[in-house]
């Protein structure tokens, strides 16, 4: 089996690379696409989705997926979540959402909320081991409990907990690359990262692939 995941940023690449080999078994290859931001991906989507039914089957034989994730941002998750549904209906792709009529789908959209930092802040001794500095207290309260309810960007309330190990500035792909390091998928506080994950286990129990 293969996935091939479409990202917006170089750090949810980083972040992917660091945690997927603790959900996907070696025998599942996968690859990362990175466009330049949210707009630069769902404009390119639509030929990628045009080519791609003609290029995994040759590359990868019959059994291939496409994950889609993006960040919601400010956007509207049920309306960012449709204009994806929609791209892939357009392109005759079925969907884990709007699967053909034999149950089958070859497209995973997935919307994080409401930023790639919610999934770390989803994972509180990920966040420990990165950054052993950070005292106790202040890891606590509902940014680490409930992380898809932080409001106000999450990437900034992120980079002010690490003010101290960056005081010039957090640089995304280094912080995605440490945390991602030490995440631990099943425990990760963040429903839309609990959502993703699963989406994943599906696809692995679907073709009968132990995790190893």
């Amino acid at each position: 089996m293969h996935i091939e995941f479409l990202v917006e940023e170089p750090s949810a690449e980083v972040a992917l690379r660091g945690f997927l080999p603790r959900i996907l078994p070696a025998r599942v290859s996968f690859a990362i696409r990175v466009f330049q931001g949210k707009q630069d991906l769902i404009k390119q989507l639509p030929k990628r989705l045009r080519a791609y039914p003609t290029w995994l089957p040759q590359n990868y034989g019959p059994n291939w997926y496409i994950v889609v994730l993006l960040d919601r941002d400010l956007a509207d998750c049920h309306r960012l979540k449709d204009q994806l549904e929609r791209i892939a209906a357009e392109k005759g792709l079925p969907t884990r959402t709007r699967p053909g009529t034999d149950g089958t789908y070859r497209v995973i959209n997935r919307i994080v909320v409401e930023e790639l930092e919610s999934w770390f802040f989803g994972d509180r001794q990920a966040l420990q081991r990165a950054f052993p500095q950070l005292k106790p207290n202040q890891l606590r309260g509902r940014s680490f409990t409930e992380p898809d309810a932080i409001r106000g960007g999450t990437w900034e309330k992120l980079a002010r907990l690490l003010s101290r190990q960056y005081p010039r500035g957090m640089p995304k792909k280094e912080v995605a690359m440490l945390v991602s390091a030490h995440m631990t998928p099943s425990s990760n506080r963040s429903h839309s990262f609990q959502v993703f994950s699963q989406a994943l286990t599906d696809l692995l129990v679907r073709h009968g692939i132990a995790c190893e």
